[in-house]
């Protein structure tokens, strides 16, 4: 009986040994039927609680490499410590003037304070809310402040070119849905017909070009361009192209130039349809000091901005969450003053000084660069903090059914159990998070690919990796 106690208790404690061997072996296998040199990888999985981690793959752990867009994960980190679960912004309609008769004598200011999920929900709260006051006129300017931030609306680490798409549109203290518009296409009544173009929002702050065509059949090739008007002070979108009789509504997104007149002229849109007018002009200013507040409109918590962040990898939202980091520590906030304070964030974690150079909060420059093991210390990091891990986790894409991981691993047995931070750029593909198991081990992981190879064959190889895992 000692004996065969003896001999179960050493088989036992062979298995995590063997488990890992068998991983290893597996893991290496898909490295080499990947095709895909071992010098353009860097791969670092462990599995365990706490600080207590069993290494199962290394390939170039150390070695500093371009992250791409899972440079939010280092961003979030540092969000979910400078502010607290359930903080929240508040963006301000105020004034100095007096209210007579229904008329307010003076200015109207909307203040800022960062928020990137301010939407035309918020403003509709905000306008509501100010309805309420009763004011129906305001003899006076509406003024947008936007002085929260510096008035640099694009990080110098981004790509040099700029484009007109969402995902580079400008930050500022006073921005609104996302800072971009929405360019509904839908086909004439019958060939030969211009198409039905919608801009939404609609306001004063943008033009419309129509030049679309419909056309017989369902086939469609809509194009649109942003082009900002100097002299008019504005944009001017451009639409055209062919739409099919039978094609269904074609939705295209792109950015503004100007936030805080974007802004304004939106308010100004809003206040009308509730019966409030304007009198003066829309101009960019500050509250003064005396200036009341008439109404205000809460975002949502800190942590579904990160969401926002993580989930869809919106760089607009990281640069405005970094410039809200840097207004802690000195108005104007700037991003340069918050790149401070996640780098700082990140050398407390104990991240080896010579593994990583963050310049950029979102990934979208080949400046970054961290190696998987210093990003892994940073997803560590988020699962061992209580105080975090749950907003985190949160945020992450899930596989197979939400965010930029909503098409990867469906229907396999990475679905739903992988969470993880995706990745991209010209020949740059990254993968951080985590993968669990049904028998409660979970791996943290960090996948980095600097090289030529289709970048949709290391996205599947990347994939292939966690499915073994998970198998």
């Amino acid at each position: 009986m000692k004996l065969l106690r003896t001999c179960l208790l050493s088989f036992l404690l062979s298995q995590p040994v063997l488990a890992q061997e068998n991983f290893k072996t597996e893991l290496q296998k898909i490295i080499k039927r990947s095709g895909i040199p071992e010098s353009d990888l860097g791969l670092y999985i462990t599995a365990g609680e706490g600080e207590h981690q069993e290494i199962i793959l290394d390939v170039n752990s150390k070695k500093k490499m371009i992250p791409a867009s899972i440079s939010k994960v280092a961003t979030a980190s540092a969000v979910l410590e400078y502010f607290p679960p359930g903080y929240k912004f508040k963006t301000q309609l105020l004034s100095a003037g007096d209210i007579q008769d229904k008329t307010l004598k003076g200015d109207l200011v909307l203040k800022g304070s960062g928020d990137p999920g301010f939407v035309s929900e918020n403003m509709w709260f905000l306008v509501n809310n100010f309805k309420r006051s009763e004011i129906t006129k305001v003899e006076g300017d509406l003024v947008v402040d936007d002085s929260l931030f510096d008035q640099k609306r694009y990080d110098s680490s981004r790509q040099p070119e700029r484009v007109d798409r969402a995902y580079d549109a400008p930050v500022g203290a006073m921005s609104f849905n996302w800072n971009s518009i929405n360019i509904f296409v839908r086909p004439g009544n019958k060939a030969g017909e211009a198409a039905k173009v919608f801009l939404d929002p609609e306001n004063e702050y943008v033009r419309l070009v129509n030049k679309t065509t419909t056309t017989s059949g369902s086939d469609n090739n809509v194009v649109a361009s942003r082009v900002e008007d100097k002299t008019f002070g504005g944009d001017v979108i451009h639409v055209s192209g062919k739409i099919g009789v039978n094609s269904k509504e074609v939705v295209i997104f792109k950015n503004i130039t100007q936030p805080d007149l974007w802004a304004g002229y939106n308010l100004k849109s809003f206040l009308s349809q509730r019966g409030i007018t304007i009198t003066g002009k829309i101009r960019i200013g500050k509250a003064s000091d005396k200036a009341v507040i008439l109404a205000e409109a809460e975002s949502k918590a800190i942590e579904q901005a990160v969401a926002d962040m993580n989930k869809f990898s919106n760089n607009y939202v990281a640069e405005m969450l970094t410039k809200n980091m840097g207004a802690l520590k000195k108005q104007p906030g700037s991003l340069d003053t918050g790149m401070e304070m996640i780098n700082e964030h990140l050398k407390k974690l104990g991240l080896p000084d010579d593994q990583y150079y963050f310049q950029n909060p979102s990934g979208l420059t080949r400046d970054n660069k961290i190696s998987p093991f210093g990003m892994w210390k940073v997803i560590l990091h988020l699962k061992n903090d209580f105080k975090v891990q749950p907003e985190f986790l949160t945020s992450l894409p899930i596989a197979g059914i939400d965010g930029t991981l909503k098409r990867r691993m469906k229907n396999s047995p990475g679905e739903r159990w992988v969470r993880a931070k995706t990745g991209y750029l010209t020949n740059v593909v990254s993968l951080a998070g985590y993968a669990g198991r049904s028998d409660g081990r979970v791996f943290t992981f960090t996948f980095i690919f600097n090289g030529t190879k289709d970048e949709a064959s290391v996205r599947n190889f990347f994939d292939q990796m966690l499915i073994a895992l998970l198998k």
